[in-house]
């Protein structure tokens, strides 16, 4: 895990030739799945106080993760790690019905924090598996979400990783097959490795609707928009962030000279600014704001003050709390309200 940085790394202002400047991406950052999840550790802290556990990290960002276990989070691997009797938290990504039976067998008091969208994959999954459909799953393997998603459907599903897997997968009945996708992926790259299933499987059936999560789609349609105006493009987000590494990728694909990930400003190293012109800034769908804020002022220090946000959709999406926190512990409704987004394009 990174180190979390104790002071801001100066970054030195040198000559270029043109003005400096940023292109700061919009959408970035929370998306409502992730305010969620977070908000409903703090919530469940609050209602039953320390220590909360939480299967793996709650969202995909170690500065999250790092403040809640501050407040009293403990981050456990798999349940049971969990004393019995005990709090947990299942992750934003989601888990399989064998994990929330292991969590039941021990007695642990679980609050679900899945992201709604996720949980939309999941019922689609065992919905295509009782229709005895085969489901191939589009998604990176070992990613949470994923082992959650065929984890309900095992015996039907197929993991395609990539757009050449997908030339050499088999399937039982090419008349009964549907594929479905890993919410954080990217969009190009999805639509790629289904054209090239369906060109083996022309009865291959689509989800019922899209898969890949709005914010997700958001963030990647943004830093389209500035990637090829951008000399350097920096995406703040985690190492095990899929939306955050993806965001990388479709920058340097639409036109970016360079790009890189940083979980904090201090990463950013003196020599990326060198001949850099036009700065691109965005973050991944589970990155706070003040991480952002951060970036922009050692930026700021090297001479790129002038900050231009460049919106293609707005979001509003609010997602309701689990059920176990949404009364405190008088039973009284909880007002608290969460932040997220949803997209009006514009």
């Amino acid at each position: 895990m990174p180190r979390i940085p104790s002071a801001r790394n100066r970054l030195k202002d040198t000559p270029v030739d043109g003005t400096k400047r940023v292109l700061l991406a919009a959408p970035r950052g929370y998306c409502a799945g992730v305010d969620r999840a977070v908000i409903a550790v703090e919530k469940a802290l609050d209602l039953y106080g320390a220590p909360v556990y939480v299967r793996k990290q709650i969202v995909h960002n170690v500065h999250v993760v790092s403040e809640l276990e501050k407040k009293g989070a403990i981050f456990v691997e798999e349940v049971d790690e969990v004393p019995t009797g005990s709090h947990i938290v299942f992750s934003a990504h989601g888990v399989s019905p064998a994990v929330v039976g292991a969590a039941a067998d021990r007695g642990l008091l679980a609050i679900d924090a899945t992201c709604p969208l996720v949980t939309k994959v999941h019922r689609e999954a065992v919905r295509f598996a009782r229709d005895d459909f085969e489901i191939l799953l589009i998604g990176h393997e070992g990613h949470e979400e994923v082992e959650g998603t065929a984890g309900e459907a095992p015996e039907h599903t197929t993991l395609v990783g990539s757009p050449d897997e997908a030339d050499t997968i088999q399937v039982r009945n090419p008349e009964k097959v549907v594929w479905l996708s890993q919410t954080t992926l990217s969009v190009d790259e999805t639509m790629e490795t289904v054209r090239r299933l369906r060109a083996r499987f022309p009865l291959l059936q689509d989800p019922p609707s899209d898969d890949i999560c709005y914010a997700t789609q958001n963030r990647q349609v943004a830093i389209k928009k500035i990637a090829e105006d951008s000399d350097l493009v920096i995406v703040v987000g985690s190492a095990n962030s899929s939306n955050s590494v993806r965001l990388v990728e479709v920058a340097l694909e639409y036109g970016a000279r360079a790009a890189y990930r940083v979980d904090f400003a201090s990463e950013v190293k003196q020599e990326w600014l060198d001949g850099v012109v036009t700065v691109g800034v965005t973050s991944g769908a589970s990155v706070p704001e003040e991480l952002v804020h951060e970036l922009l002022a050692a930026l700021e220090d090297a001479g790129y003050g002038n900050v231009e946000e460049v919106k293609t959709a707005e979001e509003d999406l609010l997602f309701s709390l689990p059920k176990e926190l949404r009364k405190d512990l008088a039973g009284n409704k909880d007002a608290r309200g969460l932040g997220g987004r949803v997209t009006r394009a514009e």
